[in-house]
């Protein structure tokens, strides 16, 4: 089995032992993304669309540097701080996907890293 790694300063550089996303086999897997702005270095709060968004442009990022886009990806999770968020979260994800939906789940957590309240993780088709 061969991988590629990707990488991007478009994106949060990983702070552990772990790869942005890894390519294996056909498949991109991305590492979940949160919503840091890598231009700003900072965590984007503002409102749950705004982070979503942030988030949603953090795994575009991924796909532009592994040459493929959202039409490529096939499995999403959302890890959620509460439940409650879930429709303002759905409508700005939506808005990333036109047809053919990836498989999803959604869950809630206690906590998310630097206590953001939106989480994804994407696999994709390269």
């Amino acid at each position: 089995m061969s991988k590629q790694i990707i990488q991007t300063d478009k994106v949060p550089a990983p702070i552990g032992p772990y790869s942005q996303a890894v390519i294996a086999n056909g498949f991109l897997f991305a590492s979940g993304q949160i919503a840091f702005n890598p231009a700003t270095g900072e965590i984007v709060l503002d409102s749950i669309q705004a982070e979503t968004k942030q988030v949603m442009e953090n795994i575009k990022a991924i796909l532009d540097e592994a040459k493929i886009s959202f039409n490529h990806v096939v499995k999403t999770t959302i890890f959620l701080s509460d439940m409650q968020l879930f429709a303002q979260v759905n409508e700005v994800y939506g808005s990333y996907f036109s047809a053919d939906f990836p498989a999803r789940e959604t869950v809630a957590v206690k906590t998310l890293p630097r206590n953001v309240n939106v989480e994804i993780s994407i696999t994709a088709i390269v």
